[in-house]
């Protein structure tokens, strides 16, 4: 145990709803609550129950009764912080919660700090820290894929990857500290050749969590998407479809969406941080050229690109302005106004872009099924698993993966120089403190504190 004081907050949102919770976790947890709850039976003492039980009765506030309550017990180290911990269910209303917490507070316990019942959870070495983050990954997660993702980090999918590539650097570690320490009894000899074996195979081990680490992202804050067009083409109407709302302004007049209008999209479980844009033309409007500038900027920070067409008329020097910087980005062209005359067709859009073509009416709200199973066989299909797959969620993991490629890299260089193998050493003790930061055995306290103050309260 790391801590010896008792914390408390309220665990459940600052609302008015059917079931407030107040935790209180910490060595005094039991005796807080003893002080100010009464069961409706005469029973033994809550410290004196059975761990994992529920008691019904009312918190007391000397004389006064404050609320009917329901009290669980989980008893340390088998509970969420590995603490002797209590939650209070009382009724949902804002005061009432208030109250109650007052009352903890002034029997022997202190307000817990932001994300400070996960900080114990993880201090107390119940989870690592890759777990930890997991928790607000999965308090966060936008869609379905999302919380999948979260919730096999939070059983220790990472943790457990991370520890077993660890176990293969430290094996490496402590050969050659043995060998240099007893060099009559352990040879060296032919060693860095069956290193460099090893090694690659770690960096490929490394690598493919790199590259996870981008389907982490996605999966985590959603595929930023970018509609893109000239005006008129449909994109607001488009926009407002996928929403299911009036969310942009559509008109009949060219050029009416002069900024980025940004909305968040579900479809099929997938998030889409969807971006509508001015429509893309020459124009000699001083606010509407500040538009398209925004709209190309926008584009080029995108993961999906979303190229709306007008069918109804012929393809001109604006669509070849825009299909010029479309080539080498990720693009689905949304063939649109479907239900009037076609003029351009799917076979002359993709003469000139060799992207996906959907054809569809935003006004008939036609062509978004086929959108919806294009997207998802572009971002899951074959990429996204979660069978074997580990994903890295965040900058933090991400980084310190990075860190770790780039010392096994320096083991290669130093075997190819022929370095002294103490040299090798080094460089392969770098690597395995930059995966211990991942789960959280090599970080400072300064990182730890940092990382848990962006937890909500009460987690």
């Amino acid at each position: 145990m790391l801590y010896n004081d008792t914390i408390a907050a309220i665990a459940t949102g600052m609302t008015s709803s059917g079931i407030g919770i107040i935790r209180i976790s910490g060595s005094d947890a039991f005796a807080v609550a003893e002080k100010i709850f009464r069961p409706h039976k005469k029973d033994k003492r809550l410290s004196e129950q059975e761990t994992y039980t529920i008691h019904y009765g009312t918190i007391m506030d000397g004389k006064e009764t404050l609320d009917e309550v329901i009290v669980l017990l989980m008893k340390g180290p088998h509970s969420y912080t590995a603490e002797d911990t209590v939650e209070i269910d009382c009724h949902g209303g804002v005061f009432v919660m208030k109250k109650i917490l007052e009352l903890v507070l002034r029997n022997g316990a202190r307000v817990a700090e932001p994300g400070e019942f996960t900080k114990r959870a993880f201090l107390n070495g119940r989870i690592d820290l890759s777990q930890a983050e997991a928790v607000m990954d999965v308090i966060e997660s936008k869609n379905a894929y999302a919380l999948k993702s979260s919730v096999s980090q939070l059983s220790g999918s990472v943790m457990r990857k991370i520890k077993e590539i660890r176990e293969k650097v430290l094996y490496e570690i402590a050969f050659i500290e043995s060998a240099l320490d007893d060099p009559e009894h352990i040879s060296l000899d032919g060693y860095p050749e069956e290193l460099g074996k090893k090694v690659d195979n770690l960096s490929d081990e490394v690598r493919k969590l790199l590259i996870n680490a981008e389907d982490g992202r996605v999966l985590r804050e959603g595929i930023k998407t970018v509609i893109i067009g000239k005006p008129n083409a449909g994109k607001s109407s488009l926009l407002n479809v996928l929403a299911g709302d009036e969310r942009a302004i559509v008109t009949d007049i060219a050029g009416t969406t002069r900024d980025t209008l940004e909305e968040q999209i579900q479809i099929r479980g997938l998030s889409l941080c969807m971006v509508d844009t001015a429509g893309i033309r020459q124009t000699e409007d001083v606010v509407e050229k500040i538009g398209v500038d925004r709209a190309r900027k926008a584009a080029d920070q995108a993961d999906l690109i979303l190229y709306v067409v007008d069918s109804s008329t012929n393809l001109d020097e604006n669509d070849d302005e825009i299909i010029s910087f479309l080539k080498d980005q990720n693009v689905v062209v949304l063939l649109n106004k479907t239900d009037l005359s076609m003029v351009t067709t799917p076979e002359m859009v993709k003469e000139r872009l060799h992207k996906p073509v959907v054809c569809i009416s935003a006004r008939m709200e036609t062509g978004i099924d086929e959108l919806a199973d294009l997207l998802e066989s572009m971002f899951l299909s074959g990429k996204v698993s979660f069978n074997e797959e580990v994903y890295l969620t965040n900058a933090r993991q991400k980084r310190a993966m990075e860190e770790a490629g780039e010392s096994l890299k320096k083991v290669q260089e130093s075997i190819s120089l022929g370095m002294p193998e103490d040299f090798y050493s080094i460089d392969l003790m770098d690597a395995y403190e930059s995966l211990g930061s991942i789960i959280g055995e090599s970080v400072g306290e300064d990182l730890v504190n940092e990382i848990f103050s962006k937890f909500c309260m009460g987690k």
